[in-house]
């Protein structure tokens, strides 16, 4: 597929303290890089030669969320017909856990359901993107 015909987006809980949505969207551009790594553009040089690692290649959109849209959506993401967009969530077990492992006992304890969502990332098909979050408002500080 084209790279014009893909999209990348990134929906934060708007009630977030500012410092939250920093490190949300943070760790969500570090998953989706790691798991989209041709997102990421190769390193350029400027003027002098200095060298500046490359960037996300790509827009990524920042949009409003709020707790239960983004449980909406989490759920919603499951459906087959998404099956093919890389989809990341950072949620509240993630946030308080200090180490990975901790992660995992928490995440393992709950049900999809019982998820806090802070944020979500994806990145696919523009259409289907469209599809799921056209109506969403930009995420505005």
């Amino acid at each position: 597929m084209n790279a014009v015909d893909m999209k990348c987006v990134m929906i934060i809980d708007s009630q977030l303290p500012i410092g939250i949505v920093a490190n949300t969207s943070a760790i969500l551009g570090v998953t989706l890089g790691e798991q989209v790594p041709h997102l990421v553009g190769e390193n350029a040089a400027d003027a002098l030669h200095e060298t500046h690692l490359g960037i996300v290649t790509i827009p990524i959109t920042m949009l409003k969320g709020s707790k239960a849209g983004l449980s909406e959506l989490r759920q919603r993401l499951y459906a087959p017909e998404f099956s093919d967009l890389v989809v990341v969530d950072f949620t509240e077990a993630a946030q308080i856990s200090q180490v990975y492992s901790d992660y995992v006992r928490k995440l393992e304890a709950l049900s999809t359901q019982e998820h806090t969502y802070l944020g979500i990332g994806i990145y696919g098909e523009k259409k289907k993107i469209n599809k799921l979050t056209g109506a969403m408002p930009l995420l505005r500080g």
